[in-house]
């Protein structure tokens, strides 16, 4: 298909598109507000998270950090634990990273435009136009995941969207179609209309306001489209925690590694590459006379490019002269203060 829309075919859909919005409001806390700080934390929340889930963390950080500068203060471990649970952590460190550049670089004041909306880490063109349209009304096209399967089925685009041509398709059919004078409302308007009437499975078609000239709708491509040219593999990790209790302690470290995880808390770890024996884990630590009795829990938790599967052991016989520098010895009921991995989370809930 061509890209190219007239005038017409862009006004209707526009049209459309802004009477639903009007006739279905979704109330959320950041849509009336035109603070940057508001839109550009709630828009960093939102990324790779539903409103659902990611409203309660969102009202827990307005109230924790009531300014950039208040967050840009929290320590790492503050960052940490307020997101523990939302997943892609480097979304925090971004964050925190960026309101310290805020702060400490520009003095605590937003970028004003698009491209100074780049430079803040964590920031790309999705995030720097919601937060240009949103705070500052500028006719820059958002375009996640709802806007991609929208303009897909209803303009019929059978070019993958992960393929440089058809992202080129969706970026000019999206730049064609924003509304200049009111930018903010249409780019609410595209996505609320992906999330609760286009949806992934199950799309409302019914009573959809577009489906008289919907591409999709017309050749039976609903299901098929938006179409992805990569198959997801995910990669198998076995962790296996040692869980030392020593009277009312045990021993954790901080995840340092440029890894999955990284600046969150977890139990002393043997990572495999597979399914390992028991007995294939004794000299784990040589010199150690580690016994090891088969895992008290096994758990699974399943990651966008890989799936972890975590093994704890418990250890309650452990002397060592010596211990790795990594581990720190902490009160058993300090665990709930510091950020952990949803799984390891999980384990401390149940077990102790």
């Amino acid at each position: 298909m061509t890209s190219r829309l007239t005038a017409r075919e862009a006004t209707h859909f526009r049209e459309k598109l802004l009477r639903w919005y009007d006739e279905n409001p979704r109330p959320l806390p950041w849509k009336s507000d035109k603070d940057p700080y508001k839109i550009w934390l709630s828009e960093i929340i939102l990324q790779q998270t539903q409103v659902s889930q990611g409203l309660p963390y969102y009202l827990h950080f307005i109230e924790a950090y009531p300014t950039v500068r208040d967050l840009a203060d929290a320590s790492t471990d503050e960052v940490m634990k307020s997101w523990e649970g939302l997943g892609y952590y480097s979304r925090a460190r971004n964050l925190h990273a960026a309101a310290k550049f805020i702060a400490n670089e520009r003095d605590g004041v937003f970028p004003d435009d698009y491209t100074g909306l780049l430079e803040l880490k964590g920031v790309g063109p999705y995030t720097a136009a919601a937060i240009a349209s949103f705070a500052y009304d500028l006719p820059h096209a958002v375009i996640d995941g709802n806007v991609y399967r929208v303009l897909s089925r209803y303009f019929g685009v059978y070019e993958a969207v992960d393929t440089t041509i058809g992202k080129k398709i969706i970026t000019q059919l999206a730049d064609q179609l924003i509304s200049r004078d009111i930018p903010a409302a249409y780019n609410q308007a595209i996505m609320n209309f992906g999330a609760l009437v286009c949806k992934p499975k199950a799309p409302v078609c019914h009573s959809c306001p577009l489906s008289n000239r919907c591409g999709a709708k017309a050749d039976g491509s609903i299901d098929l489209l938006p179409i992805k040219s990569k198959r997801l593999i995910r990669k198998q990790r076995y962790f296996h925690y040692l869980i030392i209790i020593d009277g009312d302690n045990t021993y954790i470290e901080k995840r340092g590694v440029d890894d999955i995880w990284k600046s969150l808390y977890q139990f002393p770890i043997l990572e495999t590459s597979g399914v390992t024996p028991i007995t294939s884990l004794q000299n784990w630590m040589p010199g150690y006379n580690l016994h090891l009795n088969k895992p008290k829990t096994e758990l699974k938790q399943t990651l966008t490019h890989q799936e972890i599967h975590g093994l704890f052991y418990i250890v309650r016989d452990f002397n060592a002269d010596t211990l790795p520098d990594s581990w720190v010895k902490k009160p058993i009921s300090s665990l709930d203060t510091l950020a952990f991995p949803k799984m390891i989370r999980t384990f401390i809930s149940d077990y102790f």
